[in-house]
């Protein structure tokens, strides 16, 4: 006589329903899970990110600040949740990304204004179009080196000023930075930061910047987003709203000291756990 043994039932979990942000929230993340080599970088990670606003990101060696604005922005995979635009899947939303290195984001066998109108003409906008949009772009950044020339064969700063000329020039939904002074001297930082910082006052494009120079981070931000080590978590969010344009006194004013020295102490905090 035999016996039969039942097999084990396995029954799907199903996923807790999508709550959405408050308000004049831009993206909403829910659950974000990411491992590498089987370790939790990030684990049922919960963020919102307001709309036409600068966030930036600061935390701890590894805590995967890029690592973060990349799964947001589709560059890299993530192991579970979701990430919604306004509702909308990423497909659906038009981004730009500034790279780190901008050495490598430019395509080298292309001139310098083909780089920028690069991504238009994947859109398909007509020659009238995109030259109305070099143009405005031009006049935005007020650019007095030759975009006629290749990369190769202009400066750091001109490279990057390019680079972030061709994020812009699509007109993205959002805007993903990803330490984008951190090669460049201290004279083409100033000049990019307040041109980024133009362009914002403009456009009210929403924005995620990593950075590792926390004066930077929180002169540029309306939010500070301070992370944990891993696996990582939201630290403290601080909000920054002194009025723009921000200028070198800024640097001095007792809210703009307050919030950096609030920012210092989370990330010492944070760094000696």
């Amino acid at each position: 006589m035999s016996t039969v043994l039942n097999a084990p039932l396995f029954v799907d979990v199903p996923a807790p329903p999508f709550v959405p942000g408050p308000a004049g929230t831009h993206i909403t993340i829910r659950g974000l899970t990411k491992y590498f080599a089987g370790w939790p970088l990030y684990e049922n990670f919960d963020l919102d990110i307001p709309k036409s606003k600068i966030v930036s990101v600061f935390g701890p060696n590894g805590c995967g600040k890029s690592t973060l604005i990349n799964m947001i922005a589709g560059l890299i995979p993530i192991d579970g949740g979701e990430i919604l635009f306004d509702g909308k899947s990423l497909k659906d939303t038009k981004i730009g990304y500034v790279f780190q290195n901008y050495r490598e984001a430019l395509f080298p066998w292309m001139r310098t204004i083909d780089n920028i109108a690069y991504p238009l003409k994947l859109e398909g906008k007509s020659k009238a179009e995109v030259d109305r949009r070099m143009a405005e772009l031009v006049a935005s950044f007020d650019v007095k080196f030759d975009l006629n020339r290749y990369p190769y064969e202009l400066s750091g700063g001109q490279q990057q000023t390019a680079s972030i000329m061709r994020a812009l020039a699509p007109r993205p939904e959002v805007l993903f930075l990803d330490e984008p002074f951190s090669a460049l001297d201290y004279e083409m930082t100033l000049f990019i930061r307040e041109k980024l910082q133009e362009v914002f006052m403009q456009t009210g494009t929403t924005m995620l910047l990593v950075s590792h120079d926390l004066e930077e981070a929180v002169y540029l931000a309306d939010q500070v987003l301070l992370l944990t080590k891993r696996p990582t978590r939201v630290a403290e969010i601080l909000d920054y709203t002194d009025p723009r344009p921000r200028t070198v006194d800024t640097l001095s004013e007792a809210h703009f000291v307050s919030v950096k020295k609030r920012s210092l102490e989370v990330f010492q905090r944070e760094v000696r756990r």
